[in-house]
């Protein structure tokens, strides 16, 4: 290996921990059913929290694209830093209703600055024909956060760790610690980048949503994050409503489904650099729609869990190739596309809201049905992928 490419590869390291501390945004899952269990809430109730965390993408993504025009990437990224952070502090006063409310809120706002800036400031140090599989390793790295949180909240709630008599809420103050790690070691990285384009306004990047193939990609992307917020709050509520699990016991299933997301991120980072995109992307979606009909027709608690792994594993790849799918098509337009892009997370917003209600009508398999239906739509979204 070249100084060069040790040189590039050592920069990696800082942006790697950053993709962790972006896995931050899934302890939602767990915590809004600790919020839940605390404070006697339904589910319509619940679901406000992880709706609320994703709700800010729809209003910060695209101003992000056009801050990172002016003050850079690397810079967006901290800025992140330092609101996540913040988001994490605050629980460690109180678990309020309101308390919960403000730090999901800047918990949302920080996430959507760093996966705006993020992924684009990936694409400063990794060429483009490897882009796909290192943003998929990327996803990999936020997918270790996403699993490790039930884990310590569970430690937390039983005890198991010193807790400092926060119980599950032990976990934001040891994601905060590492969010300060972040901000230091990213901070004394070098990173070149490219020049901003110029001077790029709101309704300038709204436009490129008038391009099919971006518009296309924006609601996948949507799907995709509903069905990823979906099943990490809704897979410990089916549990406790067909096996009469406990909230402690079912919270495993919200790790299972990281630790297939993390299984899948990491061997999609080397499949992707053997098969095509268009054809790995056909398989991860086939394995959620397999997963889905599985979660209507049985009640088994190993065939749930077989269905949790399936879905984890399918969802695993389809952010990262999406993604790169649409900052190619448009490699002029990078922080523009990455904004749109990041937007469409805003879908973790609609699907809990709609899950909710579903879920309050007619119990789990509503939920099942508005995941189902984000499922189709990436079946069909496969036909687009250009390679």
């Amino acid at each position: 290996m070249t100084t060069e490419n040790k040189m590039k590869y050592a920069k990696l390291v800082p942006v790697m921990l950053c993709f962790f501390a972006m896995g931050f945004v899934d302890l939602v899952g767990i915590a809004s059913n600790y919020v839940k269990a605390d404070l006697g809430l339904s589910d319509s109730q619940a679901n406000i929290f992880p709706s609320l965390v994703f709700f800010w993408f729809l209003i910060f993504s695209v101003p992000t694209g056009i801050l990172m025009n002016r003050i850079g990437r690397k810079k967006t990224v901290l800025l992140s830093l330092v609101v996540t952070f913040a988001s994490l502090l605050i629980p460690m006063f109180g678990d309020s209703y309101g308390v919960m409310l403000c730090s999901f809120s800047l918990l949302g706002i920080g996430n959507a600055l760093m996966q705006t800036s993020l992924n684009p400031l990936l694409s400063n140090i990794i060429p483009g024909d490897r882009l796909a599989s290192t943003l998929t390793f990327g996803q990999f790295v936020k997918a270790i956060a996403s699993f490790l949180a039930p884990y310590i909240a569970m430690w937390g709630a039983v005890q198991s760790i010193p807790t400092f008599g926060l119980g599950w809420r032990v976990l934001f103050p040891i994601y905060m610690v590492i969010a300060v790690f972040a901000i230091f070691f990213l901070s004394a990285t070098p990173i070149e980048e490219e020049e901003a384009d110029s001077a790029s306004g709101f309704k300038a990047c709204l436009k490129l949503l008038g391009k099919p193939f971006i518009l296309l990609s924006f609601l996948g992307i949507m799907c995709h994050v509903g069905i990823d917020v979906g099943t990490n709050t809704t897979a410990p509520k089916i549990l406790m409503e067909r096996v009469g699990m406990s909230l402690t016991e079912a919270g495993f299933a919200t790790s299972l489904y990281f630790i297939f997301r993390t299984l899948g991120c990491f061997s999609g980072a080397f499949i992707l650099r053997a098969v095509s995109a268009r054809l790995f992307f056909l398989v991860s979606v086939c394995c959620m729609l397999l997963a889905m009909a599985g979660l209507f027709a049985f009640h088994s608690l190993a065939v749930i869990y077989i269905c949790i792994a399936l879905i984890g594993f399918g969802n695993s790849n389809v952010f990262s190739i999406i993604f790169s799918q649409a900052l190619l098509s448009m490699p002029d337009k990078k922080n523009e596309v990455s904004g749109l892009m990041i937007m469409g997370l805003f879908g973790g917003t609609v699907f809990p809201l709609l899950m909710g209600v579903a879920s309050d009508a007619i119990g789990q398999n509503g939920a099942v049905a508005v995941m189902t239906a984000g499922v189709i739509y990436l079946l069909a979204y496969t036909l687009k992928i250009k390679y």
